[in-house]
Formats: C-alpha cells, sequence, structure tokens
C-alpha cells in the first residue's frame, strides 16, 4: 500500500505488528475509506461498475490466454461460461442499482398508520471474497459485482492454482477500480490462513468443503457472517422412458465441459440395467460427434487443472469398469471423456466429488430406489432428472433436496440471473446471482420513523393499565394491511 510511509516510526507500537503482517495495511486502508462514506453514494457504486466492465472488454483476449494456459479453455467455454456471464452481471446491476438501493416500503398494522416503515439496504462494509480456479473469471467476478453494487469495500482474494487468470486479476483489474476500496491479496492456504485471522463483515467463499469448514471456523471467531458456495456429488437419474440419444447429448455436454472441472456437473449417473445398455451407445455417439475419435486432438476439451489433480482422477479410472474413454497422459494432464460402469457404491469414485471428465453409472431398480439412494447422501448443490413423464421429474423435485434443480438438461438454470444460485446443507450456504447477489451483500436493516408529536394517542400504551387499554392496543398491533388511518 502506497503513501503510508510515515507509520514504521518508534512512536508507533503496532509497527512492528504491521511489517510482519502483509495484510494489516491494506485493510485499514480499506475500513477508513468504508467510514469515509466513499463507497455508499448510487455514483460511485456504478463508476465501480463500469470500469469492471471496461476491465472485460479491454483484456477479453487476456482472459481468454490466461484461460486457456490455466485450463486448454476453448474460445467458446470462455466466452459463454466466464466472460459473457459477468458481463451480463454488471448490465443488469447497473441497469437495477437504483431500484435494488431503495428503501422497500412494508405494510404496517393499525398502531403504526401514521409512521414510516421500511427496510434500508446497508453495505456491510469490508468484505472477503475468496475465489476458486474452475471458473477463475466468472466466479471472482459475479460475486464482486454483488459487493460492488451493495457499496462494500473488497478483498478479493483469487485463486492460486489458476496461475495465468491470478496474474490478470492481481496486474490488470485493480486500475478499473478505486484502489482506496478495492485490493486483490495474492498467496495460497498459508497467506489465506493468515488473512482469515483478521475481522471482515462478511466472507464469500466458492471452493471445496473441506475448506469451507475452515473458511467458516475463523469467521466464527469475529462472528462473521459467511456465505459459502461449496460442491458435492449431484445425482443425475435417467428413467427408463427417455429419448436416450437426447439425455446422452445433454448429460455429455454437461459433464466433460469444462473437463468436468464444474461444482454442478451431474456427477453420477442412476438408471436401470436396460436403460445402461441404451444410453451407453449413445453416450459414446454423443462424446465422438462433440470431440472427434480422438478426444485429445479436439480444441474443444479442456485438461485437468494441475498434476496433483491430474494423479487423484487417474486413481478413479481403475473404479468400475470402463465402458467408454480411459485413456489419459501424464505429460498433457490429458483425461478422455469417461463412462464408468458396474461402480459399487463403497469405491472411491462414489465417496468424493469427482470434478473431472468421468460419469459413473449406477443401477438401480427404479424411481423409489433412486430417491431413496439420493436421500442416504449429504444433500447436492446440483440434481438432475430426465424423463418423458413429467410426474417422474416433478416426483424427483418434491421428494429430495438439493441446492438446485433441473428437468431434462443440465446446468441451464445457472444461466437465470433471476434465480438464486447456491446450496444447502454440506453444499453450501447463502446465495448469489443477480439481485441475489446485491441482497447477499447487503445488511437489511429495519427502520421506523414516528412522528414527535401524538402522544396523547400513544399515551394508552403506558401504566397504569386497564383491560380496556389492553383490547385497544392488541387489535391496533395485529398484523394486517390496514388503509384506515387513526384520524
Amino acid at each position: 500500500a502506497g503513501g503510508e510511509g510515515g507509520r514504521g516510526s518508534r512512536s508507533d507500537p503496532s509497527a512492528n505488528v504491521r511489517r510482519m503482517d502483509p495484510f494489516a495495511d491494506t485493510l485499514q486502508r480499506l475500513r477508513e475509506a468504508f467510514s469515509s462514506g466513499r463507497t455508499r453514494p448510487v455514483e460511485f457504486r456504478a463508476t465501480q461498475l463500469k470500469g469492471l466492465g471496461r476491465f472485460l472488454q479491454e483484456n477479453k483476449q487476456l482472459l481468454q490466454e490466461a484461460l486457456a494456459q490455466d485450463l486448454h479453455k476453448s474460445t467458446f467455454e470462455s466466452q459463454v461460461s466466464e466472460i459473457s456471464i459477468s458481463q451480463s452481471e454488471i448490465n443488469l446491476a447497473l441497469r437495477n442499482l437504483r431500484a435494488w438501493m431503495k428503501d422497500e416500503k412494508v405494510s404496517k398494522n393499525l398502531a403504526t398508520q401514521l409512521d414510516s416503515a421500511f427496510i434500508r439496504k446497508e453495505p456491510f462494509g469490508l468484505v472477503l471474497i475468496i475465489a476458486p480456479w474452475n471458473y477463475p473469471v466468472n466466479l471472482t467476478l459475479m460475486p464482486l459485482v454483488g459487493a460492488l453494487a451493495a457499496g462494500n469495500c473488497v478483498v478479493l482474494k483469487p485463486s492460486e492454482i489458476s496461475k495465468s487468470t491470478e496474474k490478470v486479476l492481481a496486474e490488470v483489474l485493480p486500475r478499473y477500480l478505486d484502489q482506496s476500496c478495492f485490493a486483490v491479496v495474492l498467496g495460497g492456504p498459508e497467506e489465506t490462513g493468515q488473512l482469515l485471522e483478521h475481522k471482515f463483515d462478511h466472507i464469500f467463499f466458492t471452493g471445496s468443503p473441506r475448506v469451507g469448514k475452515i473458511v467458516m471456523t475463523a469467521a466464527a471467531k469475529h462472528l462473521t457472517p459467511v456465505t459459502l458456495e461449496l460442491g458435492g456429488k449431484n445425482p443425475c437419474y435417467v428413467d427408463d422412458n427417455c429419448d436416450p440419444q437426447t439425455v446422452a447429448n445433454r448429460v455429455a455436454w454437461f459433464r466433460y465441459f469444462n473437463t468436468g472441472q464444474t461444482c454442478v456437473a451431474p456427477d453420477y449417473i442412476l438408471c436401470s440395467p436396460e436403460t445402461q445398455a441404451r444410453l451407453l451407445p449413445a453416450l459414446q455417439s454423443a462424446i465422438t460427434r462433440f470431440y472427434g475419435d480422438d478426444p485429445r486432438a479436439s480444441p474443444d476439451l479442456g485438461r485437468i487443472i494441475n498434476h496433483k489433480h491430474f494423479q487423484r482422477l487417474r486413481g478413479l479410472l481403475s473404479c468400475g469398469r470402463v465402458a467408454i474413454g480411459g485413456q489419459s497422459d501424464d505429460s498433457d494432464r490429458y483425461i478422455a471423456p469417461t463412462v464408468l460402469v458396474d461402480v459399487q457404491e463403497t469405491e472411491p469414485v462414489m465417496q468424493e466429488e469427482i470434478f473431472g471428465p468421468i460419469l459413473p453409472i449406477l443401477n438401480v431398480r427404479g424411481l423409489d430406489e433412486a430417491i431413496d439412494f439420493i436421500n442416504r447422501r449429504e444433500k447436492p448443490l446440483a440434481l438432475y432428472a430426465f424423463s418423458n413423464n413429467s410426474q417422474v421429474v416433478k416426483r424427483v423435485l418434491a421428494q429430495t433436496s438439493s441446492g438446485g434443480f433441473c428437468g431434462n438438461d443440465g446446468f441451464m438454470h445457472m444461466t437465470l440471473s433471476s434465480l438464486p444460485f447456491g446450496g444447502v446443507g454440506a453444499s453450501g450456504m447463502g446465495n448469489y446471482h443477480g439481485k441475489f447477489s446485491f441482497d447477499t451483500f447487503s445488511h437489511h436493516r429495519t427502520c421506523l420513523l414516528r412522528s414527535p408529536g401524538l402522544e396523547k394517542i400513544y399515551a394508552i400504551r403506558y401504566p397504569p393499565h386497564s383491560p380496556r387499554n389492553l383490547r385497544v392496543l392488541l387489535t391496533a398491533m395485529e398484523t394486517r394491511s390496514c388503509s384506515c388511518t387513526l384520524l
């Protein structure tokens, strides 16, 4: 942090502490900026959001190159799932900013007819966003839009695993935002641990349940509210009454998109042995159509993020029996789009979120068994059901729980900013996207403004009490939308 040179004098006993703590000066600078009220006006917030939009437009090529280096992402995937979706979120926030910020009037009872009652949306203050590596632009900028729109100062911690994108976010993004109110901090688990010792007013984390618990534990020390966007194993039920090729096209596209490194990707299929027999040739056909006879040569298939994850995934290829794919290449971190059959639910591939291009199929005798199987496990971030019979889809929806649900397709529910995105139980807490992001980063303050006069009317509340006054008071306090007044 520049401009803070005078801090190291002997007269400042906390100078030594700050020298050992790389974050103290930055956090103090942001806290002071927030306290000054700088981030609150609608004009300031709009300027930040426009700056974010310019960052995307002017560095599109740079971001696409970084995503290609980190994950071998195709231009199509980068554009659809990273850049365009972030730009749409910025445009939506800019169009609706004044409406979202406006005090929300609420209904009143008889006792408050002459008062002004409303909910005011206030920024929390200093918020921390910890982003993951799998969609390193989307999952960094989407929450950032909500945090800035809500008028917060933001500390952004991009993932150190997607190195090329991290570099762009650290070196280029701050030029487009007011650096008295925004900072990017870098580092791995150790630095993040040190960062989490500080008090924030809200923490927004996207990542694994294991690290989510660490974040929540650190937040608890300061009673800091958290939004946790976690993962899990997303079930995909395929009914006997379906068109196997349509299902295969949709499941394959969503499973192998970003090489399976998507928190809402279908993680495993539940279907009958008969449907499995119809689905396998259809999946093979879809994979060949999408990625060619040698998927490794396809420009549309990405790579595994790093060697550690590659090794983990290669280990999972030995579960069950490989029906499609199964090839891998260490030097290129390549794993072919793979389908596994004869998988037991006790095997490693069914004990952890796969997060790669591997799709196990498990057999169930019917819908009841599938629903039981899903409900025995932790609640997933997403759940999918495919059937030509809408009643089957509705039953899966009615008798299970998940962060999101999509019938007869993959994660298309993610593309609607009018729907909240978030988990439940082990898949996370809180949600965001569109106005939900603004609300996540806002404190909803309860407000009632009353006239200093009319004391004669309000005196009915004071002792000594009488049965008559009690009756009048209880009637006046009944919750109902009341158009009549006391006058």
